[in-house]
């Protein structure tokens, strides 16, 4: 069996281990400016598809499919985000002879189409926020709009991981978030169709992993806490979701197995819900892909949700039963980006110039990082998530935080203290947050005490260089200068 990877990143490198170990072949793809990434290096062979920019490369339908047909293979994963929800991609895959590695083209046609999804949800008996089935044509007159409330959300119809989303609380203010949203969900998704979605204020994001066989068997393997958000995009995740009443969480278990039942789903899928202030619940969409926050999942119930959704996609039954999902533990997923937080979330760029990854008992890192990467804005600013798994839920959050305190990213700033600040924080401790919660939350600022502890590093470092008795020169050009040598020794 050989398999090709349509996507790129952490992501990539994912599936790629998963096929590693069940014996697959595989194939990755890349664009000119990934010609030095990680997962062209894992796989068995690396495909080049195009320039630098995504719409000419991973977002490029015949591109794929003729790295694809000159690689020979037999099926194609998708990852998540570029084409990994669009059903003309699945459709053209399986035209081609190919398998595509998730929901069959019509469950695509569904449930990429966030406002399809919402009128099958209804037709299932799910609570689903109002607001019209249909796109935006344009931005709506004044007439129209006295029939809409604010605020409200712009969301793209296609695609998800947080793209193409704005927030409007004026009216005045929808004609400049509808270009905004279009533009950023047709560079995401290739479709810059965009609807209006009433807006849940201090509302939960609650999720349920499920996975059906096709043929009438779903099953959910738990639900997953996303509230911690920055615009729109998941920050720190958790499983099992804290706080929910016995009835919260069967209510939410039926809600999602019904949806996919009516869809005859098959393979990996995440029926998302809002749990406003009252606690009642409200399906937004179901996104038929593997999800970037699955680590968690995987952490509790102790099964390889890439390795179920590629035996499924190849013909092998569901080999899981509901019975046996007995969910142990807690687990949380941290996102390290590529952004400064000191500077209002600015993006960074710059070559990873050291690189220690956290280990111990329950902690596991998702990359594609190693020393010597370029970090550029090409793409999403995703870098590596930390996930931590505890008896308790307390347990996950203080191996989470120690595993972030370990974390070394030289060359790129990130978004590491800002990371710890939230986990640190009383609220977060306690479960009692939303999805506004980053919003009340300012990056610590770089006082005295940052400024005396970079200071005392770079002396224990060199005392640590004068200790050692290392009088050699650096070596010309290196860039590397003893002391610096013998401050990463010492993971200073």
């Amino acid at each position: 069996m050989k398999v090709l990877v349509a996507n790129r990143g952490e992501i990539a490198v994912r599936v790629l281990r998963a096929c590693r170990e069940l014996g697959f072949s595989s194939v990755a793809v890349y664009s000119e400016g990934d010609r030095q990434a990680l997962h062209t290096r894992y796989a068995d062979e690396a495909r080049l598809i195009g320039p630098t920019p995504a719409g000419q490369s991973y977002l490029s339908i015949p591109a794929l499919l003729g790295a694809a047909k000159d690689a020979g293979v037999d099926a194609v994963h998708p990852g998540y985000g570029f084409l990994s929800e669009n059903a003309e991609f699945a459709a053209a895959v399986e035209s081609a002879g190919m398998i595509f590695v998730g929901p069959r083209p019509r469950t695509l046609e569904l449930t990429g189409d966030k406002l399809a999804a919402r009128s099958i949800a209804r037709k299932a008996g799910l609570p689903v926020l109002p607001g019209p089935d249909r796109p935006l044509d344009g931005v709506p007159s004044a007439e129209a709009l006295a029939s809409f409330s604010f605020p409200t959300l712009v969301k793209a119809i296609a695609g998800g991981g947080g793209r193409g989303i704005r927030l409007v609380r004026h009216p005045e203010e929808l004609g400049a978030m509808v270009v905004a949203a279009c533009r950023e969900a047709q560079a995401a998704f290739g479709d810059g169709r965009v609807y209006l979605e009433p807006l849940v204020e201090a509302a939960r994001h609650i999720e349920v992993q499920i996975i059906g066989d096709g043929a009438g068997k779903v099953l959910f393997l738990g639900e997953r806490e996303c509230s911690i958000q920055r615009r729109r995009q998941k920050l720190i995740e958790e499983s099992p979701a804290p706080g929910l009443s016995d009835e919260q969480r069967a209510f939410i278990v039926d809600a999602a197995v019904r949806l996919g039942r009516a869809l005859d789903y098959r393979s990996l899928g995440t029926v998302e819900f809002l749990l406003d202030a009252q606690g009642c619940f409200h399906f937004i969409e179901i996104n038929p892909r593997i999800q970037v926050e699955h680590p968690v999942t995987e952490m509790v119930t102790g099964y390889d949700l890439v390795r179920e959704q590629l035996c499924l996609a190849l013909g092998a039954p569901l080999r899981l039963k509901q019975e046996e999902v007995v969910p142990r533990g807690a687990a949380i997923e941290a996102r390290v980006v590529a952004e400064n937080a000191d500077e209002g979330f600015m993006p960074t760029i710059g070559e990873i110039t050291y690189l220690k990854e956290p280990g111990g008992p329950g902690v596991r890192v998702d990359s594609a990082l190693y020393q010597g990467l370029q970090v550029t804005t090409d793409y999403d600013s995703l870098l590596a998530k930390v996930i931590a798994w505890g008896e308790t839920r307390d347990v996950a959050i203080g191996r989470l935080r120690r595993a972030l305190h370990e974390l070394q990213i030289g060359g790129v700033v990130t978004n590491v203290a800002f990371l710890l600040h939230i986990l640190e924080s009383e609220d977060f401790v306690q479960g009692n947050v939303d999805t506004t919660f980053v919003d009340q939350v300012e990056p610590q600022p770089k006082g005295l005490a940052s400024l005396l502890a970079r200071d005392v590093a770079a002396a224990v470092a060199f005392l640590a260089h004068r200790r050692r008795g290392q009088s050699t020169p650096a070596t010309a050009g290196s860039g590397q200068t003893n002391w610096r040598r013998a401050g990463w020794q010492e993971q200073m």
